[in-house]
C-alpha cells in the first residue's frame, strides 16, 4: 500500500487515540504517606499519616492533584506560615521537623503531637466530582482540632467550584437552609439563631464554608467551632435535591 493510501487510515487511528485519550475515565488511587519522630518519646511518639486520593491518566489530572495538595497544606502545619513542602511526603517531614525543633528547644515539654489525614472520593455524577478530607492535627493543648473540607470539581474542565458558584440564588438557598435548620435543632422562628448557645457572627444565619453533594442532595457542613464550641462539635444539614436542585448552577 501507498504511503498516500496509508494517510488516511493513519489519521483515522490518530484521532481515535486522541478521542479515546480525551474521553478516558478518571480514575483515582490512595497513596499513604507517614512520618515519624527520630526522637526519644514516651508513650505514643509523635507521628503523621497523609492518605490522599491522587487523580492518575485522565485529562487534566493535575488540576484536580494540585487543588487537593494545595488545601493540605493550609491545613497541616504549625506556625504562622504553611510550609513550604513539594510533595505529601514533604509535608509529613516538615510537620514531625516543626515537633522535633519544639523539643530541642523545650526538651522539658514532653508532649505528643499527631496528624491524620484521610481523603476520599465521595461523590460523583455526570458534571462533579466530590473529594472529602477528614483531618485531625494535635500540636500540643487540651486538645487537637478535627475537621472536613468538601472539595468539589467540574468535570468537564476539573476546575474546583467555590461555595459562591455552586448556586445561582445564594440568598433564595440561605433562607430555605435556616428555615430547615430551625427546624432541626429545634429553633422558634421568632428566636434569636443563637438561642441555645449557637455562634453565627452577628446573629444572622450563614451557609457553612463546607458544602458536600451527596446521592440524596446538598450537605451543609458547619466544622467546630464554626458556630458551636468544642464541646458542642460539628453541626450539618441536609438539603434533599426536591428542595434546593432548582438552585443549583451545575444540575
Amino acid at each position: 500500500m501507498s504511503n498516500n493510501l496509508m494517510k488516511p487510515y493513519y489519521y483515522s487511528f490518530l484521532l481515535l487515540f486522541l478521542f479515546a485519550s480525551c474521553s478516558g475515565e478518571l480514575e483515582f488511587e490512595t497513596k499513604t504517606f507517614e512520618k515519624k519522630t527520630s526522637l526519644k518519646c514516651q508513650g505514643v511518639c509523635p507521628k503523621i499519616t497523609i492518605k490522599v486520593p491522587v487523580a492518575k491518566d485522565g485529562v487534566l489530572a493535575d488540576t484536580i492533584n494540585d487543588k487537593i495538595f494545595a488545601t493540605l497544606k493550609q491545613i497541616v502545619y504549625f506556625g504562622e506560615q504553611p510550609y513550604e513542602s513539594k510533595d505529601y511526603q514533604g509535608l509529613a517531614d516538615d510537620f514531625i521537623a516543626s515537633y522535633e525543633k519544639m523539643q530541642q528547644e523545650n526538651p522539658d515539654e514532653l508532649f505528643g503531637w499527631e496528624g491524620d489525614v484521610a481523603g476520599r472520593l465521595v461523590y460523583k455524577s455526570d458534571k462533579v466530582i466530590g473529594i472529602e478530607l477528614q483531618h485531625y492535627t494535635f500540636t500540643g493543648g487540651a486538645h487537637g482540632y478535627s475537621g472536613k473540607t468538601s472539595l468539589l470539581f467540574n468535570r468537564e474542565t476539573m476546575r474546583s467550584i467555590p461555595n459562591d458558584s455552586l448556586f445561582n440564588d445564594v440568598k433564595a438557598v440561605t433562607a430555605l437552609a435556616e428555615k430547615r435548620f430551625r427546624e432541626k435543632f429545634k429553633i422558634p422562628a421568632n428566636a434569636p439563631i443563637n438561642s441555645g448557645g449557637l455562634m453565627f457572627e452577628e446573629e444572622k444565619f450563614a451557609l457553612p464554608a463546607t458544602i458536600f453533594l451527596s446521592d440524596k442532595g446538598v450537605l451543609l457542613y458547619y466544622n467546630t467551632y464554626e458556630i458551636a464550641s468544642y464541646a458542642e462539635g460539628p453541626r450539618d444539614l441536609m438539603l434533599p435535591y426536591s428542595e434546593v436542585d432548582k438552585f443549583l448552577k451545575i444540575k
